[in-house]
């Protein structure tokens, strides 16, 4: 127990600090929600002057050619009535601001118009415009309302004020023309709805791009992470063991104190090769690696490092050829598991055992113990990685004490999954 509690401090205890600290994507995730608003106000506070202008061209020369066609049927345009015209237009220049306002405002107008007796025409082109902005806004309830409201005061007024309204002597419009009417009406809700449905399947689709791009960034950042912790921990704990025993032995043992600095030296200098591998990955990710990624045809080399750390390793079963993900993971696993009993275990004796059948590979790594009960400098992030890397594969990693004493860490690895990675 006390030596699960000494590692856990190490490793264990720290599994969920493996992570990199969030508060960088909440602070990216509003500078975006603020452009996003910037961009949707800017949109907003532009005023949609041209295609206004043009609209109320097409209204007030559409209305004239409507009156000439209808001369004797409705009463004839005179200024009030190209004012309401105007009017019904000019607040289209508020549809993106006050949509609702626009729908509602728009609709009485026309309802205006046509209860003064005025021809059919172009005005209820501001209607549609008004109410397909509305439901494109997400104001759904309030544009059938307003079309519904304008379509009953039509009724009304074809039917029953007809009697009470301009022009005099005018006869009740037959129920055919409401069928003509009702056509319109759903034509416009349906043209309206289809637009709002694509505009938010847009707006998901970018969504998802985005997050699946965040998702990607934050996969790639702790790809990275893992990888220099695994160079660095263990070149480190190398480094830091083997600058110890030159310190002790350098006034008695000159010549063991020069083979400490050595070990050193080739320690430190092949942790600034992996380093300066992962580096020129990130300046240029579309390039191939100049060195191959490490795998465990290398396991002879870390046994000769661990040797020089003062820890024996016993390799038990022949490493087998993986696919290049696997062979990767299971490589550093070996390394931060040695690189554990390093930092935390008493023993100098470790053994690591490889069997594989059935398209799975079980990796073992045994040392006696007990724990050194030393703080090893560790970042806390080695066993949550080690999980990380086995689970990218589809497989499982288990370390804990042994029930005889010592540590064990055990990793099954799919080798067929790996492959097609």
């Amino acid at each position: 127990m006390e030596e699960e509690r000494t590692r856990g401090r190490g490793d264990q205890g720290q599994q969920g600090s493996h992570r990199p600290p969030s508060w960088p994507r909440r602070r990216e995730g509003r500078r975006r929600d603020r452009e996003d608003g910037a961009d949707l106000a800017a949109r907003a506070a532009r005023w949609p002057w041209r295609s206004t202008l043009l609209l109320t061209a097409f209204v007030l020369v559409g209305s004239h050619f409507a009156a000439q066609a209808q001369e004797g049927e409705r009463a004839p345009l005179d200024t009030f009535a190209r004012v309401l015209l105007v009017l019904a237009c000019a607040l289209l220049l508020w549809r993106q601001r006050q949509p609702v306002a626009v729908v509602f405002g728009t609709a009485s107008t026309a309802a205006f118009y046509l209860g003064a007796g005025y021809p059919y025409g172009p005005v209820f082109v501001t209607v549609a415009v008004a109410c397909f902005h509305a439901v494109v806004a997400g104001h759904r309830r309030a544009a059938w309302t307003a079309l519904g409201l304008l379509w009953t005061v039509h009724l009304l007024v074809a039917h029953w004020l007809y009697r009470w309204l301009p022009p005099t002597g005018d006869d009740p419009a037959p129920f055919g023309q409401e069928i003509v009417v009702a056509g319109w009406v759903v034509a416009i809700v349906a043209i309206a709805e289809l637009a709002r449905i694509r505009r938010e399947q847009w707006a998901r689709e970018r969504a998802e791009r985005a997050q699946a791009t965040r998702r990607r960034a934050d996969e790639e950042r702790l790809r990275i992470a893992r990888e220099l912790h695994d160079v660095l921990a263990h070149s480190l704990s190398v480094i830091n063991v083997q600058s110890g025993v030159g310190l002790a032995l350098l006034d008695s043992d000159p010549e063991q104190a020069r083979t400490a600095l050595t070990t050193i030296k080739s320690a430190s200098k092949e942790a600034l090769g992996e380093v300066r591998q992962v580096l020129d990955s990130l300046r240029t990710p579309g390039d191939a690696p100049r060195t191959p990624a490490p795998g465990l045809d290398r396991l002879s080399e870390l046994v000769e490092q661990a040797a020089r750390a003062g820890l024996t390793v016993e390799v038990a079963g022949r490493p087998p050829r993986l696919p290049p993900h696997t062979d990767l993971a299971a490589f550093r696993i070996v390394q931060e598991a040695l690189t554990n009993v390093v930092r935390h275990s008493r023993s100098r004796h470790a053994r690591v055992r490889f069997e594989q059948a059935d398209g799975t590979l079980r990796l073992r790594v045994d040392d006696d113990g007990p724990a050194s009960g030393a703080d090893a400098g560790g970042s806390g992030n080695g066993l949550a990685g080690m999980r990380e890397r086995a689970a990218a594969l589809g497989g499982t990693i288990e370390a804990g004490p042994r029930p005889d004493g010592g540590f064990r860490v055990l990793a099954v690895l799919p080798t067929r999954a790996g492959e097609d990675q």
